[in-house]
């Protein structure tokens, strides 16, 4: 039995005393304590106080950890209403996503890249355009179907032909420019390689070939001995390699690279390295010294560790390959209208980006501005789309890099984007507004990378005058689907010429029938002395309109040439909207009538000097671009929202006050007036 804490405390004496020694005041009625005893209840009792600290640390330290943990986590923390059940801990929110840093001098970027929403000229070849690119040596080149080749020289601003070649009896079906810019190739059904000198434009070498060629590609770096040229073959799995200085129709190597033809080639100067396509949508890498896989390029030994069989996953084939100027990246554009960007070195996938028409779509029913079209207008790009797919002769759309790399260009259904690879975001549109055109290959000129380095900053960045103007001229070459021309996209828009004949689209070929037919329409409105006012008697008076015969020549001869037949006299107006405008020029009074004097639908012709900036602007009605016929409407307020989508060619100068009452008729829940008002007729002054 253990003593209680006073017997002990009473009972303690120096420790002599258990040695034999008496001490006369203790308690004969007490046993003594034995050494052994005294340790063990010392040791006992610091034991129990260390353990009741701990458990009291240990209990404060868990109150301050609540305490820290809850504003983190809210009422992640939950307690039932019994106190023995543990408590219901939920997950805490995701912890905030480190914003991600901008493009480090991205404007500069954009300075250096094209800008305009419609492209500045336009030129023709004999047939529909199905190839261009563009050399470092400062030279366009373009192929069409009927297998001519032109040579167009950059210049300062703008482009100046050079020369025209017949390079094949068929079309041309692949166009290779080398890295340094100095060789061009073309290949067609016919078993024949043409190789010219792009400096000098001239034909230095034509080779004939025992097989059909399927893909052609210069496969060497600048300084090289050899040009090496490399031709797969379209039935068999073979790539012969060629030096076309040497001039030889036999390969210098040939090698099976792929289980299947080879369809896209693409090189890699940078890593000295091939990238190649079969049908099936497998990816190779390939040296063109050995054609034998790249180990010491690339940080992958097996395609598994890679994103490469994405293509193939995806159950679909490869249209196009290009290759990024500092070589870290490639661009893969497919039928499923997907393009992807790769790693180069690890084969990893980093952007994909799809355009397929569902997208487009969803994309217009939102509320972006940026991706709207009117509905007219994208209904119609889609039945484009839609014919594109069921061509197979159709141009295969790429996707190019700036000469930063950090810009993806590309063409849409919407227009050609520009997308910044870093912030994952659309820069910019252009060519939105051409709504006949549906843009497919594109070439990139931002000048000569091949007497300079390539910059980190652009030069526009580093100039250091007070000019906005880029050190160069910054140029988009594309080229259209079913078009007979090639479109050039710059930093400016197309200027305003004073003769209509002499537009943007230059006429350097005979155009075809269409073309011709348009021309010629276009020709007789200037030649002819067109008015320039007429006066409309109304039932509720006269509306006197001066007209603008210089700015839209087209669109005044079609009125007023309509006004002297007689066309628009007993026309009601048919649609009044008060505060908006008033509309006539349909013979069947319900908005659906009417056509020009040519019988069919003309183009819009906007002209800067000519806005919905005021009101009693005479305009012309239409369905959508480009499809004007005899109706016509006066504006009764400012409607800047109708500028570039209908053409203003006349104002009203005198007769104010009846287009106001006119307004001010009741109409019916669809605008129409309850009480017709009639155009009687138009009085037209003799030319």
């Amino acid at each position: 039995m253990m003593p209680s804490k006073e017997n002990i405390w009473a009972n303690v004496k120096p420790i002599g005393l258990r040695f034999g020694l008496s001490d006369p005041g203790l308690d004969p009625s007490v046993e003594p304590i034995e050494l052994n005893s005294l340790f063990f209840i010392f040791f006992s009792l610091s034991l129990s106080l260390s353990t009741y600290l701990r458990r009291e640390k240990e209990e404060k330290g868990e109150e301050e950890k609540t305490q820290m943990e809850e504003p983190q986590n809210g009422n992640a923390n939950l307690s039932t209403a019994g106190e023995d059940e543990e408590p219901v801990i939920g997950p805490g929110p995701a912890p905030r996503a480190r914003p991600k840093r901008p493009l480090l001098f991205e404007q500069a970027y954009l300075d250096s890249l094209p800008s305009a929403n419609m492209y500045e000229k336009s030129y023709m070849h004999r047939d529909v355009v199905t190839h261009v690119a563009v050399s470092s040596a400062d030279f366009f080149i373009t192929g069409s179907v009927d297998g001519h080749l032109k040579f167009w020289k950059k210049k300062a601003i703008g482009i100046e032909f050079a020369k025209h070649f017949r390079s094949h009896l068929g079309p041309i079906e692949g166009l290779a420019i080398s890295a340094d810019g100095l060789l061009c190739c073309t290949i067609s059904n016919d078993r024949s390689v043409k190789v010219y000198d792009v400096v000098n434009y001239d034909m230095m070498v034509m080779l004939r070939l025992p097989y059909v060629p399927g893909a052609v590609e210069w496969v060497y770096k600048q300084g090289d001995v050899k040009a090496k040229l490399a031709i797969s073959d379209r039935n068999s799995s073979f790539v012969h390699i060629y030096d076309a200085r040497a001039g030889s129709n036999e390969p210098i190597n040939s090698r099976e690279i792929h289980l299947g033809p080879v369809k896209v080639m693409r090189y890699n100067s940078v890593f000295d390295s091939v990238i190649s396509a079969d049908e099936k949508g497998i990816i190779e890498y390939w040296s063109p010294a050995t054609l034998q896989f790249p180990e010491n390029e690339v940080n992958f030994r097996l395609k598994s560790d890679t994103n490469l069989f994405e293509i193939a996953k995806c159950k679909t084939t490869i249209s196009s390959i290009e290759v990024s100027p500092d070589g870290k990246q490639f661009s893969i554009t497919s039928p499923d209208r997907r393009i992807r960007v790769f790693w180069f070195r690890t084969g990893k996938l980093r952007r994909v980006y799809d355009e397929s028409l569902e997208v487009a779509q969803d994309l217009q029913r939102s509320d972006s501005p940026m991706y709207r079209l009117e509905a007219i207008d994208f209904g119609r790009r889609m039945a484009v789309e839609k014919d594109m797919e069921k061509t197979e002769t159709a141009p295969q759309p790429n996707a190019v890099f700036d000469e930063s790399s950090n810009f993806l260009i590309y063409a849409t259904l919407l227009g050609i984007k520009m997308v910044n690879l870093h912030t994952n975001k659309v820069a910019r549109i252009l060519g939105k507004v051409e709504s006949n055109d549906r843009f497919l290959r594109i070439a990139l000129y931002q000048g000569d990378r091949s007497s300079k380095k390539v910059r980190k900053i652009p030069a526009a960045a580093a100039n250091v005058n007070e000019s906005k103007e880029p050190l160069t001229d910054p140029t988009l070459l594309c080229c259209a689907f079913k078009k007979h021309r090639i479109y050039l996209f710059s930093r400016r828009e197309p200027e305003e010429p004073e003769d209509a004949t002499k537009g943007r689209d230059v006429f350097n070929e005979k155009p075809p029938a269409d073309e011709l037919l348009a021309v010629s329409d276009i020709g007789k409105s200037v030649t002819t002395s067109l008015p320039d006012n007429v006066v409309l008697h109304t039932t509720m008076g006269d509306v006197h309109m001066r007209l603008y015969p210089e700015e839209c020549p087209k669109t005044v001869e079609n009125f007023t040439t309509h006004c002297r037949n007689g066309y628009y006299d007993n026309l009601i107006f048919h649609r009044v909207i008060k505060g908006f405008m008033i509309q006539t020029g349909d013979p069947l009074g319900d908005g659906t009538g009417g056509q020009s004097i040519w019988g069919r639908e003309f183009e819009d012709e906007f002209h800067k000097s000519l806005r919905h900036d005021r009101p009693f602007t005479v305009s012309m009605a239409n369905a959508g671009p480009n499809t004007n016929g005899s109706q016509f409407f006066i504006t009764t307020v400012a409607t800047p929202w109708l500028d570039n989508k209908h053409t203003v060619f006349g104002r009203v100068i005198k007769g104010m006050d009846v287009v106001q009452a006119i307004e001010k008729v009741k109409t019916d829940k669809a605008d129409r007036p309850y009480q017709d008002v009639k155009i009687l007729n138009v009085t037209v002054p003799k030319s």
